[in-house]
């Protein structure tokens, strides 16, 4: 859910940032968390020590922010018409997303550090959160349609459909496949339309 947009222009504050945040995510994808340092940021970000130590303070702020710029170029969601041919778009960019070499290992070592680290467990959880959101709207115009149950817990639905990509992600040595994404929708299309996400139902 994170294949990034155009990036705006913006100033010199804009470029710096753009810097930082590139240097911290390339960082992150070598060595993880612990070869996170502000000093060695800056340094292979080409700006002042200062600087970042002035913007941002800790490592866990930096990561806080690449989260928080990660979820704004992400592309927005899809409007296929269809709630299948959404949530089909939806499993499409998270399997591109996490079989891209450089964001698939981002996202490991985000993961991973956020296992550690309270402070980058609370980013991560707010950057989903952000992007389930977005994502929503895909079930909420479903339900308008009559093609999902009224009472659609819409976030619940739209993170069955990447749930089990990611868990295949992180615990398999197999790339994600085409039918992989396929699946997924499939299963999530059918508990959706089965009522399985409607708040309250009985069990």
């Amino acid at each position: 859910m994170t294949e990034s947009r155009s990036r705006r222009p913006g100033g010199r504050t804009a470029t710096v940032r753009a810097a930082v945040l590139r240097a911290t995510g390339d960082m992150l994808v070598e060595s993880g968390l612990q070869g996170l340092e502000l000093t060695a940021v800056a340094d292979r970000a080409g700006v002042g020590k200062s600087t970042v130590y002035r913007r941002w303070g800790s490592v866990p702020a930096l990561v806080t922010d690449l989260l928080c710029d990660m979820a704004l170029q992400s592309r927005p969601r899809a409007d296929t018409g269809s709630l299948r041919g959404d949530l089909r778009a939806n499993a499409a960019l998270v399997r591109r997303t996490l079989m891209n070499p450089r964001q698939g290992r981002l996202f490991k070592a985000i993961i991973a550090a956020s296992s550690c680290d309270e402070r980058t467990a609370a980013a991560l959880s707010t950057f989903y959160d952000r992007r389930v959101a977005e994502w929503s709207g895909c079930i909420v115009d479903a339900v308008a349609r009559g093609e999902a149950p009224q009472g659609t817990d819409a976030a619940a639905a739209i993170r069955q459909v990447s749930a089990p990509l990611y868990y295949q992600f992180l615990t398999s040595t197999r790339p994600l496949g085409a039918r992989d994404a396929e699946r997924a929708v499939d299963a999530a299309t059918a508990a959706i339309t089965a009522g399985v996400f409607v708040r309250g139902r009985s069990r």
